[in-house]
């Protein structure tokens, strides 16, 4: 969606600072919701209002209200019309599954017994005074339908050549205690360029089983074509990768590792070894990435040798990403991409605290990955891959020679 300025009442930047601010953030985030939803209107007819172009697809036919709730309150949108009735907004069923999970994680605390005064004024204002245990579930089972066919979509037919994979721990109310719970990401840059979210698993702990029930689960949806994984060095998660995902390379994140070092390293060197790093990470090629490794081994041997030590082992790992080349190599040497995800999750998930149930954590995460694979499946691609395929194709050649050769 192009850019669009949005008119704010007086009344509303008076109640932000002076007023009541709760109230003036309802009437603030309807004003944004409402140009939202006119912008989207001039995006459907390739024009906006009274304006005259040989593009135009069609003319507008007034409005109608419509109620809608958030986290902010209840508030009445005006939806536009177009005459031949061919305009839809994305917003209702974008925003509100997101926002349904949080309510409904929220509801279920409070039929469960477990709720504070906190969540059930929320839950009251939001929801109305009085829910059953029966509302609740037939609410959840609503919004389940949609994230599990959301979740189990098959991924056949296209290739996958970037995958990132990270976790993130919530915490969850099960068998009468609150224990860590992982919510595992997987994140794909289909063969077009488009990043897509391919999956997310709830697992009792980040372990070795555990992502490797995961991506067992990808390949079986039909995940394939896999070039690279990204991740950090978990334990357990590499071993996954390599025996999940043969053939694949594995790229160690950077930013882990480069915080691997540094805490190895005495802090009158840390300057010192960053540039090393940077020099080492940002090399032209893997050649010039191992002479700029022996001469900061020379600098630094005796003086942090623990510190280079670390560097060596992992030295082949992350720098896996300089074989590609040089356009797809800064957004693929970190899990960056899925720990901004994971920073939207936990900003929801602190509303939480403790989820009643794994189902509930699911529903939630699964709902905001849900909406987050749709902007991404409708907006900008993330890279062209032309380049990359012309990378490829002679390296394809090489494999099938070799394979003849050896039957």
């Amino acid at each position: 969606m192009g850019e669009f300025e949005v008119t704010i009442d007086g009344e509303i930047i008076q109640g932000l600072i002076l007023g009541n601010r709760d109230e003036a953030m309802r009437k603030l985030v309807e004003a944004v919701l409402n140009e939202v939803l006119e912008a989207e209107m001039d995006e459907h007819l390739e024009a906006e209002k009274h304006e005259r172009t040989d593009e135009r697809k069609g003319y507008r036919n007034g409005h109608y209200e419509r109620g809608f709730t958030m986290r902010v309150g209840p508030m009445t949108l005006r939806v536009p019309r177009d005459r031949d009735g061919t305009f839809e907004t994305a917003i209702f069923t974008r925003y509100q599954r997101s926002e349904k999970a949080l309510v409904l994680a929220m509801m279920e605390m409070v039929v469960n017994g477990v709720s504070t005064r906190k969540v059930k004024r929320i839950t009251d204002e939001l929801c109305g005074h009085e829910f059953s245990r029966s509302t609740v579930s037939r609410l959840c089972e609503a919004l389940d339908e949609k994230v599990e066919a959301w979740a189990e979509r098959t991924l056949m037919g296209r290739n996958y050549p970037f995958v990132l994979v990270d976790a993130i721990q919530v915490r969850v109310r099960r068998n009468g205690a609150i224990r860590p719970t992982s919510a595992l990401v997987a994140v794909g840059v289909n063969e077009d360029g488009y990043r897509e979210i391919l999956g997310l698993s709830i697992a009792n702990s980040e372990t070795n089983q555990s992502w490797k029930e995961f991506f067992r689960s990808l390949n079986r949806r039909g995940l394939s074509g896999v070039e690279l994984v990204v991740s950090d060095a978990h334990e357990g998660l590499v071993d996954a990768v390599h025996e999940c995902f043969q053939g694949a390379s594995w790229q160690r994140c950077q930013t882990h590792f480069r915080r691997n070092i540094l805490d190895k390293t005495p802090k009158s060197l840390h300057g010192q070894m960053s540039k090393g790093l940077d020099d080492i990470f940002e090399a032209e090629d893997v050649a010039a990435s191992k002479e700029a490794f022996n001469e900061l081994c020379a600098e630094l041997e005796g003086k942090a040798d623990k510190a280079l030590e670390t560097l060596e082992l992992g030295f082949e790992d992350a720098t896996a990403v300089l074989r590609l080349p040089d356009k797809y190599r800064v957004r693929l040497r970190t899990t960056n991409m899925v720990e901004r995800l994971n920073s939207e999750i936990r900003r929801r998930e602190k509303v939480i605290r403790i989820f009643p149930n794994d189902r509930s954590a699911w529903r939630l995460v699964g709902a905001y990955l849900m909406e987050q694979h749709e902007e991404w499946a409708t907006g900008r691609r993330y890279f062209d891959m032309d380049e990359y395929w012309a990378w490829k194709a002679p390296r394809e050649g090489e494999n099938q020679l070799m394979e003849a050769a050896a039957e």
